[in-house]
C-alpha cells in the first residue's frame, strides 16, 4: 500500500495494490474508489484532501511479525 500526496491538486492517492482501473464510484463527495476491470479495489482518491486532513495526522501501521 502507498500513500501519496500532491500539493499542486490538493489529492490524497492512497493506492490499495497494482493494477490498472476500469472503473470507479463515488462513496462520498470528493472520495473516488478506482475499481478494477473484475471491480476489486485499487485506490481511494480524496479530493480538496488539506480540507479534511492535514499531513501530520496521515500515519500508516505497519503489520506487525508474528514469528510464523
Amino acid at each position: 500500500m502507498k500513500i501519496k500526496y500532491s500539493k499542486e491538486a490538493d489529492i490524497v492517492l492512497i493506492e490499495l495494490r497494482d493494477g490498472t482501473p476500469g472503473d470507479s464510484i463515488d462513496l462520498k463527495e470528493g472520495v473516488i474508489l478506482h475499481l478494477d476491470k473484475q471491480g476489486l479495489p485499487l485506490e481511494i482518491e480524496i479530493l480538496d484532501a488539506s480540507k479534511l486532513v492535514t499531513l501530520k495526522e496521515i500515519s500508516v501501521m505497519t503489520p506487525v511479525e508474528t514469528g510464523k
